[in-house]
């Protein structure tokens, strides 16, 4: 099985400020729908349009775990296996965009969200040693890492309700 290992942050500064900080990589448009929610599990597909080629790429993936460290396992679908599920779902999609960038010889992705005011900036790790003693800059924000309330499935949740 395949671990994801990764430490999240409430990014403290606005996005726009940040740009002589960062080297930006590549931006892509996401829209996930979960599947199945259960403790701490959960299913779901992604369409991710890359902002710069205008590539579509589908996900299936399987998370399980809570925190730091969780199973992943993702796959590549194709557009109509996306469609379907996601139109026998009928459920309201979570839509973000996701800045991947380099800051000082580190991966980190910004996450900004549409449906609510969030945005999450993320940095996985090789190991969970590595990501337990990585020191964030002050500006990266809040750690959120293990905080249910900005997951999400958690936020997907509340746009259903809505």
């Amino acid at each position: 099985m395949a671990f994801e290992i990764e430490r999240k942050f409430l990014l403290a500064v606005p996005y726009e400020s940040i740009g002589d900080r960062i080297q930006v990589r590549s931006e892509q448009r996401i829209e996930q729908t979960y599947l199945a929610l259960e403790e701490d599990q959960e299913l779901r597909v992604r369409r991710i349009t890359d902002v710069g080629s205008g590539e579509v790429t589908y996900t299936h993936t399987f998370k399980k775990g809570f925190g730091i460290k969780r199973e992943e396992v993702e796959y590549s679908i194709n557009k109509g296996l996306y469609e379907q599920v996601v139109t026998a779902f009928g459920a309201v999609a979570l839509t973000k965009n996701r800045i991947t960038a380099d800051w000082n010889d580190i991966v980190i992705e910004i996450d900004m969200y549409d449906q609510i005011q969030l945005t999450v900036l993320e940095v996985e790790f090789d190991s969970e040693e590595a990501a337990n003693s990585f020191a964030a800059p002050d500006w990266f924000g809040e750690d959120i890492s293990r905080s249910k309330e900005y997951s999400n499935k958690t936020v997907w949740k509340q746009l259903q309700q809505k």
